[in-house]
C-alpha cells in the first residue's frame, strides 16, 4: 500500500500551527484583557462623585463613616479619616467627594452606600461632564450600608445594569470606577481574591473581597466584571495608612438587589422575620450534638409571640430554610431577610438526633434583630474546686442563690457553685451562677440530675457533654464542654 507522506507533513504543519494559535491564546487570557479603556468608555458616565453637607456634632465628628466595631480591624481606618473640629462647632461644613455612586436607571436613580449620605443635610451628585445636581434621598439601610438617591434632571441618564455577584469567581478580572481622594472618574483593575468574607460590620456580611484599587472616595462606586455589569459595591477598605493595600471589599450586587428594590418602593426595607436567638456550631457542640460537621445554626432562644413560637425549640440545630442549605450560622440571617415577609418556608430541623420538617410564615423584623450570635461573658474571679468530670461543681437553686445572682423565679435547673481554674468549662465562659437547664438535651431539675446525666454519658464513653445554659440575665445558650480524663 502506497505511504501518503506530503499529506501527511500538511497534516502535521495545520496541528502544529493550531497548537501554537491556542497556547498564544492562552497567554494572551493569562496576561488579562489587552485594555481596559473599552470598558472605561462606556461605564464612566454612570459612575457619579458624591459630595454631602451635613453638621459636626458636638464631639467633632461629622464625617460619615460606617457603623464599625471597636474589635474590627477597618476601625482604625476609619477613626482616621475623622475631620478634627472644634469639639463644640455646630457649623455646617461642606464635605466634598465624600463617596461614588452608580446609575441605574435613565430618570435618575442612583445607588451608593449609607455611610457616604449618614447624616447629610444636603447631598450633591456630580455627573462625569461636570454637571452637579442636589439629589433627594429616597431610602438607606444601614444593615447593608446602603441608600438610594435620585436627581431629576432634564435628560435621559447613561445607566449601568446590575449583573449575577454569583457568578463573579475568585479569580475573575473585576474593574472598580469611583472617586479615590477626589480624583473623579478614577479606573482601577484587578481580580476576585475571595468571596463570603465576614468583617463584622453588620448581621449580613458577605462580602467580595478584591485586589483592584479601592481607597478613600471609592464607597458606593461599583464593582464591575468584564461584561459592563455590576456585581458589587464598594464599601470598605483593611488600610494602615488609608491607601489601598489590595485588600478592598464590595457588597455582593445579589444582596443588595432586593434592598434597593425594597427603598424604591416603600423608601424602607422590609425583611423576614423568624424570631429566633442563634449561635455558631463549634466543633465541641458537634460533637455533643453527634454531628460529622460544624454546619448550621443552633437555636440557643425563641422569642415569645414570634413566627418561630410554638414551632421551634430550644436545642434545634437548622440545617435548611426555603431550600437553602445552611452552612455556618451568619448564613441564617442573611437569608430569612431577603425572604419576602408573609411567605410560608420549610425548615430542616436536627432535634434531638432527628431530622424533622417545619413550616413557618414569615413575620417582619422591625427594629429589633433577633438573630444574635451568644457571646461569652466577661471573666469573673472564681474560686478553685476540686475538680470534677465537668470542670464545675453545681448546686441546687434555692432562694438565696436567686437572690444572690438575681435568678428568676421561672427557671429551674442547678446552678453553678465553682468553677475550676483553667478547664475547659471556664475556658467556654461558664461562671458562679450561671444556671444549668439542660445537659446533653435533657432537662434537669437539680443537681443530682446534672451528675447523673454526666456519669451516664461519662461511662458511655462520651467526651463531650452539651449544656444548656442561662447567665444572671436569663440569656441562654448552649456550650459543649470536654470531660477531665
Amino acid at each position: 500500500m502506497p505511504v501518503l507522506k506530503t499529506p501527511m507533513r500538511a497534516c502535521l504543519r495545520i496541528t502544529l500551527a493550531l497548537i501554537l494559535v491556542a497556547a498564544s491564546a492562552v497567554a494572551s487570557l493569562a496576561r488579562g484583557p489587552a485594555s481596559f479603556a473599552p470598558l472605561a468608555a462606556e461605564l464612566q458616565g454612570a459612575v457619579v462623585n458624591i459630595s454631602t453637607t451635613y453638621i459636626v456634632n458636638s464631639n467633632g465628628r461629622g464625617f460619615p463613616f460606617p457603623n464599625v466595631p471597636e474589635s474590627s480591624p477597618l476601625r482604625e481606618f476609619f477613626d482616621k479619616l475623622q475631620p478634627q473640629q472644634p469639639p463644640e462647632s455646630d457649623e455646617p461644613i461642606e464635605s466634598r467627594s465624600l463617596g461614588s455612586g452608580f446609575v441605574i436607571d435613565p430618570n435618575g436613580t442612583i445607588v451608593t452606600n449609607y455611610h457616604v449620605i449618614e447624616g447629610a443635610t444636603e447631598v450633591f451628585v456630580a455627573f462625569v461632564d461636570g454637571t452637579r445636581v442636589e439629589a433627594r434621598v429616597i431610602g438607606a439601610d444601614e444593615k447593608t450600608d446602603l441608600a438610594v438617591l435620585k436627581v431629576n434632571v432634564d435628560r435621559s441618564l447613561k445607566h449601568v445594569e446590575l449583573g449575577d455577584s454569583d457568578t463573579a469567581l475568585v479569580g475573575d478580572w473585576v474593574v472598580a470606577i469611583g472617586n479615590p481622594f477626589g480624583l473623579g472618574g478614577s479606573l482601577s483593575a484587578g481580580i476576585v481574591s475571595a468571596r463570603n468574607r465576614d468583617i463584622r460590620s453588620g448581621p449580613y456580611d458577605n462580602f467580595i473581597q478584591t485586589d483592584a484599587a479601592i481607597n478613600q472616595g471609592n464607597s458606593g462606586g461599583p464593582l464591575f466584571n468584564m461584561n459592563g455589569e455590576v456585581v458589587g459595591i464598594n464599601t470598605a477598605i483593611i488600610s494602615q495608612s488609608g491607601g489601598s493595600l489590595g485588600i478592598g471589599f464590595s457588597i455582593p450586587i445579589n444582596l443588595a438587589k432586593p434592598v434597593i428594590e425594597q427603598l424604591i418602593e416603600f423608601g424602607e426595607t422590609r425583611r423576614g422575620w423568624l424570631g429566633v436567638e442563634i449561635q455558631d456550631v463549634s466543633e465541641d457542640i458537634a460533637a455533643g450534638l453527634g454531628r460529622p460537621d460544624t454546619a448550621g445554626a443552633l437555636v440557643s432562644g425563641v422569642v415569645q409571640g414570634s413566627p418561630s413560637d410554638g414551632v421551634i425549640e430550644e436545642g434545634d440545630l437548622i440545617l435548611a430554610f426555603d431550600g437553602k442549605s445552611i452552612s455556618k450560622m451568619r448564613d441564617l440571617p442573611r437569608i430569612v431577610a431577603e425572604t419576602e415577609v408573609g411567605k410560608k418556608v420549610k425548615l430542616g430541623v436536627l432535634r434531638r438526633g432527628q431530622i424533622v420538617e417545619l413550616e413557618i410564615t414569615l413575620g417582619r423584623l422591625e427594629q429589633v434583630d433577633p438573630f444574635m450570635g451568644i457571646e461569652n461573658l466577661p471573666p469573673e474571679e472564681v474560686p478553685v474546686n476540686t475538680g470534677s468530670l465537668l470542670g464545675l461543681s453545681v448546686a441546687d437553686i434555692d432562694d438565696g442563690w436567686r437572690e444572690r445572682f438575681g435568678i428568676p423565679k421561672n427557671i429551674d435547673g442547678a446552678v453553678v457553685s465553682e468553677v475550676e481554674v483553667g478547664s475547659d468549662a471556664e475556658d467556654k465562659g461558664l461562671r458562679i451562677g450561671h444556671t444549668i437547664l439542660e445537659v446533653n438535651q435533657q432537662l434537669v431539675y437539680s443537681a443530682l440530675d446534672v451528675k447523673n446525666i454526666v456519669g451516664t454519658a461519662a461511662e458511655a464513653g462520651r467526651e463531650v457533654i452539651l449544656l444548656k445554659i442561662a447567665d444572671p440575665t436569663g440569656s441562654r445558650r448552649f456550650v459543649a464542654i470536654r470531660l477531665n480524663k
